[in-house]
């Protein structure tokens, strides 16, 4: 019945679209992708890298996601995490999952990612 994922929506507050292409564009290197006439005059913004795609979604009483997060598999982590690290981001290291490396960060509004490279 389910094929696929087709994306992952997560909140941000009102004006910090900016903020978000700078991380998601600039830092993730994810392309951002036109928003629909009618949900763009919602704000946000929406990107894709690959078969990957984050919508973010404007929130009046945005509180950023602490537990719940993407689980995004990259090729590279060490050097996303040394761009991350650059760019001001925080990363935690987890070693707790057999057969893979991975770590954790917050995007510029504070939602939690995470990324892992299986070994």
């Amino acid at each position: 019945m389910f094929a696929a994922v087709d994306h992952v929506q997560l909140a941000a507050p009102p004006g910090t679209e900016d903020a978000l292409r700078a991380y998601y564009a600039g830092v993730l290197g994810m392309t951002e992708i036109p928003k629909p006439p009618a949900l763009a005059r919602r704000g946000g913004c929406w990107f894709r890298a690959g078969a990957v795609q984050l919508h973010l979604g404007v929130e009046e009483d945005f509180r950023p996601a602490r537990k719940a997060h993407p689980g995004l598999r990259v090729t590279g982590i060490d050097d996303l995490a040394a761009r991350l690290t650059a760019h001001g981001a925080p990363v935690t290291w987890d070693d707790d999952l057999p057969g893979h490396r991975r770590c954790y960060s917050e995007d510029p509004v504070g939602n939690r990612l995470e990324f892992l490279q299986p070994y």
